[in-house]
């Protein structure tokens, strides 16, 4: 007997980073942090993105960070300073200090600008053909307010984010429920992942899931939470707001309208994988849910019931154990889950 959860663990394994290539985009990272950290005005530098999260998909592509540089030190930088540097000027400064020191263990390394700083590709591929880059943002602390401020090079200008709590909050858990929204983080960003154009930004991704995933959900119930509630918000027309206070709310990839489908669908392919009572059932709902990796059955009696999962249907809430306003496909469904949003 296949369960759902096999089938989860299924597609968790054919995304599962390799080791070598993980623990070399750690070491990557923390030797150009190392480099930067001995940069003109550097007060510290940070881990930031899928690897400090640790919510990486393979392939392992890139570590992302940050070199934060003290204010007292540019007086002329930033929208708190006089205008008199520019970000890109003090980018490359910082280039032309890291590139010969990455260059004494990686001879071959190229490093770019970046819209937020530098990017540091090291040519110098691993065994399994990967060769993970390094996206390091230079940051400006702040007169005012929380967090840093970060360069827009391409619009010569600044904006507030703060990588470093994003990081602190997704890692802010009891251990076991912090496991388990990891997993619906990656699971969630291999979804999105599957479409020619993703919707969102991993980053958005685990935004959602860390607003939407309670504890006790499980993964699955977890995931569709998650689908549930980022579809209910994009069709109400609400943002997703940044959960540290800092930045603009979130913004798409996509038209707004298309995402919020887009989950809809996923959201009701995953309440029929719940409430399914075979394997074939469980099947059928799962591959509309994650396509790229499962395989729709190919019994010819269950053919009529996978095309129906190609398109909107209702959610069977009451496997769900929620309250169903309506009797359409439209009809509205209370969250069974709890209605807490952070």
């Amino acid at each position: 007997m296949t369960t759902l959860q096999d089938l989860l663990d299924d597609v968790r394994d054919q995304i599962e980073p390799e080791n070598a290539a993980l623990n070399e985009a750690r070491e990557r990272l923390a030797f150009v942090r190392a480099k930067a950290a001995t940069f003109y005005g550097a007060l510290r530098t940070y881990r930031s993105g899928s690897l400090a999260a640790h919510t990486m998909n393979r392939p392992v592509t890139d570590g992302d960070g940050g070199v934060v540089l003290n204010r007292n030190y540019y007086p002329g930088l930033g929208p708190e300073g006089t205008g008199t540097e520019a970000p890109a000027d003090v980018v490359e400064d910082l280039i032309d200090h890291i590139r010969p020191r990455i260059r004494e263990n990686y001879p071959d390394a190229k490093i770019h600008k970046s819209k937020r700083g530098p990017e540091i590709h090291f040519h110098a591929p691993l065994l399994d053909g990967t060769d993970p880059t390094v996206d390091l943002v230079l940051a400006l602390t702040r007169k005012e307010g929380h967090g840093l401020w970060i360069p827009n090079l391409e619009d010569d200008d600044w904006e507030a984010s703060d990588p470093e709590q994003h990081i602190i909050l997704f890692n802010d858990a009891a251990a076991g429920f912090r496991s388990t929204r990891r997993k619906i983080m990656r699971l969630a960003k291999a979804w999105n992942k599957q479409f020619s154009k993703p919707g969102a930004s991993s980053f958005e991704m685990s935004v959602w899931a860390y607003e939407f995933v309670e504890p006790g959900m499980g993964v699955a119930g977890g995931l569709w939470a998650l689908f549930d509630g980022a579809a209910s918000r994009l069709e109400a027309e609400e943002p997703t707001p940044d959960p540290a206070e800092v930045s603009p709310d979130l913004r798409l990839e996509i038209e707004s309208k298309t995402m919020a489908t887009r989950l809809r669908k996923a959201a009701d392919h995953m309440a029929s994988a719940i409430s399914a009572t075979d394997d074939d059932e469980v099947r059928a709902s799962l591959s509309g849910v994650f396509f790229s990796y499962i395989d729709a059955p190919i019994s010819a009696s269950l053919a009529a019931s996978v095309n129906l999962l190609k398109s909107p249907i209702p959610v069977p809430a009451a496997a769900l154990g929620v309250a169903v306003v309506g009797t359409t496909a439209g009809a509205s469904v209370a969250r069974a889950y709890g209605g807490r949003r952070r």
